[in-house]
């Protein structure tokens, strides 16, 4: 017996020193990295940025976000008999008008368009010092749904629904709203993100750029690029700039509601195998098209006939060849 308590001894001698030291190894990242990490999330990319002209057609409309902001939306209505309609996410930086070129097939073929611009985009003011980035954070949360609740008032309100299509940005957050509220009934999303299966891969890329120590990067394993992710959003929070939501949680909550997701197959921003650990963890029924030689936010014009007629029929099908009663849990 002395000699199984000697070993069990040194066994937990052992785990004690190799935790110790791990603990002291990520204690050290941390300090020498951390706020590397931080200030490489906050840059902006160098996105080429299209703003629309405002319709005539349009209606010009101010709604309360759920804190009070005012936000600037505009109301397209088809010129044909109504099949549905459809929230547009709008892309990071752009002007609520910039849905129009996306959505006039969709008005021509019967469906009403409604796009809103979120807190510091377009004319929509921002509030408490919050300067919006290409990520979604809860503040563009918030603004869906308000959104969703002012397209759910309006007097010619869809009683059994709406459908999203959402570029970017605009698509993520749509879908993190649309993983709470059945009130949308079919997504689809072009180029779409979140910030772990994002950061990730870049991280292995940055690592070798902010230090010298090579084999450092080499034997970090993915799920602790991922603990520093998740360790940079906390600080980001903790520093009161807003909060992350995750869209690999928020996804599979979609199901069974149907999901086409669209990506660039030369996007050099959100690769097309970030795209695809999104679409892994959605539940069915789901699509993925990537786009070749398209880049980010690119597809639509690359490919215009093809994606029109793709989107179409997907809304056609999911939006108005099934009609269904109000989802549970929806007002």
């Amino acid at each position: 017996m002395d000699w199984l308590l000697l070993i069990a001894g040194i066994l937990v001698g052992v785990a004690l020193v190799v935790f110790l030291t791990l603990y002291a190894f990520h204690r050290w990242v941390l300090h020498n990295y951390l706020h590397l990490i931080v200030r490489i999330f906050q840059e902006k990319p160098l996105f080429i940025i299209p703003f629309g002209k405002p319709s005539p057609d349009a209606e010009q409309i101010e709604i309360d976000s759920t804190d009070g902001v005012k936000l600037k939306a505009c109301y397209v209505k088809t010129t044909v008999p109504r099949k549905g309609v459809i929230l547009f996410g709008l892309e990071f930086g752009t002007n609520r008008w910039a849905c129009l070129p996306y959505c006039e097939f969709l008005l021509q073929a019967g469906y009403d368009c409604f796009a809103c611009e979120t807190r510091g985009q377009g004319q929509s003011p921002s509030a408490g010092g919050y300067e919006p980035r290409q990520w979604v954070t809860d503040f563009e949360v918030q603004d869906y749904r308000a959104a969703l609740a002012y397209l759910k008032a309006r007097p010619d309100a869809e009683r059994a629904g709406i459908g999203l299509f959402g570029l970017s940005k605009g698509g993520s957050a749509g879908l993190v709203v649309g993983a709470e509220d059945p009130y949308l009934r079919c997504f689809v999303v072009d180029g779409i993100f979140s910030p772990l299966s994002t950061m990730v891969p870049y991280m292995r890329q940055w690592i070798h750029i902010y230090t010298k120590r090579r084999w450092l990067g080499n034997i970090l394993p993915d799920w602790y690029y991922r603990i520093l992710a998740v360790r940079t959003l906390e600080r980001l929070t903790q520093e009161g700039k807003a909060n992350y939501p995750c869209l690999e949680e928020a996804i599979p909550k979609l199901a069974p509601r149907p999901l086409f997701m669209i990506h660039g197959g030369a996007d050099n921003y959100i690769k097309p195998e970030m795209a695809r650990v999104l679409f892994d963890s959605a539940g069915a029924p789901k699509e993925l098209w990537i786009v070749d030689k398209a880049k980010h936010n690119q597809a639509f014009h690359l490919a215009a006939q093809e994606y029109q007629r793709r989107v179409r029929a997907f809304f056609d099908t999911h939006l108005v060849h099934t009609p269904q009663p109000l989802p549970a849990g929806a007002s």
